[in-house]
């Protein structure tokens, strides 16, 4: 081979390697470069993303078309109402069904207690509130059996703010916790003589500002001496809606919403009456009387008490048990069905 040919041949080898080389030192140069552009990139495109996605993150889920009444207190000016609270249904059961088996065993309720009404002697809305405050830590009867030598003494909020305490305590001594409850009545009845021209109001914001007066008080004096509707969330009403699993919730103002979401608003009143009557007669704390239930189908707490109905039936109290009812002066509808009234205080 020419030496020429040769040198040309190797001259043609050398630029094509070294052409290659300048290629590779080229694309790998751009692929670095690509590479560190796409990482700048990166932190722009992820706030990107997050103006993007956060909106999304704010916006509140779609809501359901409301089964029954939300909102489960009146507005009132003054006074916040007790915030709404979903009831949470058992596993397994829907809002709906749980709407329907509550009001289903309110309407059972009804029928056992068709004379269900509050058990404090009273005849007018003075005397109401002060029984309903003495009632506290006590049974309604021993108030009622104790509420007589009051009124007779102090009829008027008038008289009652002029009382001497030592006296009042002498007569509320029975019903414990009497020099505090002392303290709360001639108070309240100061405020009504000197406030509201010796007449209970009837409206919740005013009632709420008296000596010894809360929700629960006051819902009992709207209801029964005004006609307004609310609900009563006293022990036997707490223990009762969370045993039916109306609720989960435990603070009496939540209890009142959750309960009150699921009926009418005109229910309420006589709702507290039937769930409070069935806790003191029927389903009571320690040993409830499943066996002599009449809802018992609709319990989830079904088999937590007595369920023979022989033993269950001697748990029964009040008219329920052949024995006397908490009023000393029961309403007539009360005595027509095989009620008994309470003894005064000191009898038998």
């Amino acid at each position: 081979m020419p030496a020429k040919r040769v040198t040309a041949e190797k001259g043609a080898v050398k630029k094509s390697s070294a052409s290659k080389k300048t290629a590779s030192a080229k694309g790998a140069a751009a692929e670095k470069a690509g590479v560190e552009k796409a990482a700048a990139k990166k932190p722009a495109a992820k706030k990107a993303a997050a103006k993007k996605a956060a909106p999304m993150k704010r916006q509140a889920p779609a809501k359901k078309p409301a089964v029954v009444p939300r909102k489960a207190a009146a507005a009132v000016k003054g006074v916040a109402p007790a915030k709404t609270v979903a009831a949470k249904p058992p596993r397994g059961e829907s809002r709906t069904a749980l709407v329907r088996r509550a009001r289903r065993i309110d309407r059972e309720l009804a029928e056992v207690y068709p004379y269900a009404h509050p058990e404090l002697d009273f005849e007018n809305p003075f005397q109401l509130v002060v029984a309903t405050v003495l009632s506290a830590q006590t049974t309604d009867l021993r108030v009622n059996q104790t509420t007589p030598a009051l009124f007779a003494k102090y009829p008027t909020p008038e008289d009652l703010a002029a009382a001497v305490p030592e006296e009042v305590e002498e007569i509320l001594r029975p019903t414990g916790f009497f020099r505090a409850k002392t303290k709360s009545v001639i108070g309240l009845s100061k405020a009504l003589a000197e406030d509201f021209g010796g007449e209970v109001p009837g409206r919740l914001e005013d009632l709420v500002k008296l000596p010894g007066v809360g929700r629960k008080t006051a819902f009992v004096v709207l209801g029964n001496a005004f006609g307004r509707p609310g609900i009563t969330v006293d022990t036997h009403f707490q223990r009762l809606v969370r045993r039916w699993r109306w609720t989960e919730e435990t603070d009496p103002d939540k209890i009142e919403a959750a309960v009150g979401a699921l009926f009418p608003k005109s229910d309420w009143t006589n709702l507290s009456h039937h769930v409070i009557w069935h806790g003191r007669r029927i389903c009571h704390a320690r040993k409830p009387a499943c066996g002599a239930c009449p809802i018992a189908p609709l319990c989830p707490a079904y088999g937590e008490g007595e369920t023979d109905p022989e033993k269950a039936k001697k748990l029964l109290k009040y008219e329920k048990g052949g024995l006397p009812g908490q009023r000393l002066k029961p309403p007539q509808a009360y005595l027509d069905a095989g009620g008994k009234p309470a003894p005064p205080l000191g009898a038998g």
